[in-house]
């Protein structure tokens, strides 16, 4: 019997885990309570311990759990998977709290307590009855274990504690009542508490499902459905974040307002966001305001539901539109050749909402290429959902981001996903623009004067210059130096002639694997549109 856990141990665990939920996965996807049927907690949970596997290396426990806590960061799916990488995380955290000292009992039972803890901080509204209760009587069992026993006591301890506390679920969520199961997170934790003690004793876990204990009133449910969060809300979004602590901050008061089940786990400068909503493109543009969202993934629960049972191909037999928001004739001349329907200016909702309409597509994407235009594109896409046509919004701040998405079409593919592929198309495009200053103000840049070349990042000046190529280059010599493989420019209206082959010219001397595209837009106000990809 062991007296310590070393890296080795860890990644046992890891893989033991792994090979235990997947056992499990059926029965734990049929635990999932609620109104609208998806059952997929179990599967959310084998996806994430699986690249919490792959990442599991390291000389020491700690270094070892940090690399699965890494892993599992990147891979979470669903709201399971992202409370998961949140409880590694504080394993790893309170691993590393004990320095080199070897990790004992209590050593053991101090990660446990901070993975628990740590998982209720990461929960906007934590409820009772969840995968969060289970982990904190497991933590606090442990703990009290660790005052007379070794690792194995400790894990042995945790286990029955989770367990324990897994079938009192019920009893704190009526969910679970009504549908006379226990809570499907809370069955995960217990199957990989049961696995640790499986990798440091060598003894078996019980096996079979855990019954409920039901209270008076409760009875079976006929349906099972998503992990967590309220009938309110029909999309599950998610996706990874490379933003600053203070901007995330920000980030969580905008999805509170947003919906709900929201979980925000990481550390600056890479999070991963979970939340549900009804509003996808707000969902994933507080994403962009935040920082840099990647790998965003839309769940739409009713798409779930019909996912369980045969239907016919969702691909190309039916027809599809784009609607897009531009200025300028060549940008609307070249978004129209990719096949979209193009919209001028500053389009109301009617008008947007017409468009969509007019298209005679069952299935529509607006791409509206401005913040200002964001909220009213989301207004027509409800319009036309009531409408009976399926309408998505994938919020691009830029027509370049709209060039990004239109280029990952793909009508063999379902609708959403397409949708979400656009989506993360367009978020892997970073915007910029060049304008000519009108009059004095003071920028974070610092202070500009008529005449100045701004240019703009993110709706911030970036960058002032003089001169348009000059400051071109500039600007692409730093968002390049962040990395990027295509540079896509959209001359303006008053873009001088040759703008496009100087900044060219500049890229190829000073970046030659990048390619450069580059395009006459001629829209107003802003002789120059820059896209990094």
């Amino acid at each position: 019997m062991p007296d310590s856990v070393d890296a080795s141990a860890v990644r046992r665990w890891c893989a033991g885990g792994l090979a235990a939920l997947r056992r499990h996965q059926a029965e734990i996807d049929a635990l999932n309570v609620y109104p609208v049927p998806d059952g997929d907690t179990g599967t959310n949970l084998v996806l994430t311990m699986s690249s919490a596997v792959a990442a599991a290396t390291g000389a020491t426990a700690a270094e070892t759990m940090r690399g699965a806590a890494r892993g599992a960061l990147l891979g979470a799916h669903g709201n399971s998977g992202i409370i998961l990488a949140q409880l590694f995380k504080g394993l790893a955290t309170g691993l590393e709290r004990a320095g080199a000292a070897p990790v004992t009992g209590a050593v053991l039972a101090g990660a446990l307590d901070e993975a628990a803890h740590g998982a209720y901080g990461a929960v906007a509204a934590p409820v009772e009855g969840t995968v969060l209760t289970v982990g904190v009587a497991a933590a606090k069992a442990a703990v009290e274990a660790a005052t007379r026993g070794g690792v194995a006591a400790v894990a042995r301890a945790a286990a029955q504690g989770a367990r324990e506390a897994l079938v009192r679920t019920p009893e704190q969520l009526p969910a679970l009542a009504r549908a006379g199961v226990v809570d499907a997170g809370g069955r995960g934790l217990v199957v990989l508490l049961d696995a640790l003690v499986e990798t440091l004793t060598g003894e078996e876990p019980p096996d079979g499902p855990i019954s409920a204990v039901v209270p008076a009133g409760g009875r079976p449910g006929a349906t099972v459905a998503r992990e967590t969060g309220s009938a309110d809300y029909a999309y599950e979004v998610q996706y990874l974040l490379e933003a600053r602590a203070d901007a995330v901050a920000t980030l969580r008061d905008a999805l509170v307002m947003l919906g709900d089940s929201l979980v925000i786990v990481g550390d600056e400068p890479t999070w991963h966001v979970h939340v549900h909503v009804n509003d996808v493109g707000a969902a994933i543009e507080a994403g962009i305001e935040a920082g840099r969202p990647s790998r965003i993934t839309v769940t739409r629960f009713e798409d779930q539901v019909a996912a369980q049972t045969p239907h016919e191909d969702d691909g190309a037999t039916r027809d599809r539109a784009v609607v897009v928001v531009c200025s300028g004739p060549g940008l609307a001349a070249l978004l129209e050749s990719e096949g979209a329907t193009v919209l001028t200016g500053n389009p109301s909702t009617r008008q947007i909402l017409d468009a969509i309409l007019r298209s005679g597509a069952e299935r529509v994407v607006v791409l509206p290429n401005d913040a200002n235009v964001l909220a009213v594109a989301t207004a027509a896409a409800s319009e036309a959902r009531s409408a009976g046509v399926r309408a998505g919004v994938v919020p691009t701040r830029s027509p370049v981001q709209a060039l990004a998405a239109m280029a990952v079409r793909d009508a063999t593919r379902r609708f959403e996903d397409d949708v979400i592929a656009m989506a993360e198309a367009a978020a892997r495009c970073r915007s910029a623009e060049l304008t000519i200053a009108q009059r004095e103000a003071l920028t974070v840049a610092g202070r500009c004067q008529p005449g100045d070349v701004l240019a703009i990042v993110d709706g911030e000046v970036n960058l002032i210059g003089q001169d348009l190529p000059e400051t071109a280059c500039l600007l692409l010599d730093r968002m390049l130096g962040g990395g990027g493989e295509l540079v896509t420019l959209i001359a303006g209206r008053d873009a001088p002639d040759g703008l496009g082959a100087v900044i060219r010219a500049h890229v190829e001397g000073t970046w030659p694997f990048v390619e450069v595209q580059c395009y006459e837009g001629g829209q107003p106000h802003y002789p120059l549109l820059v896209g990094v990809e």
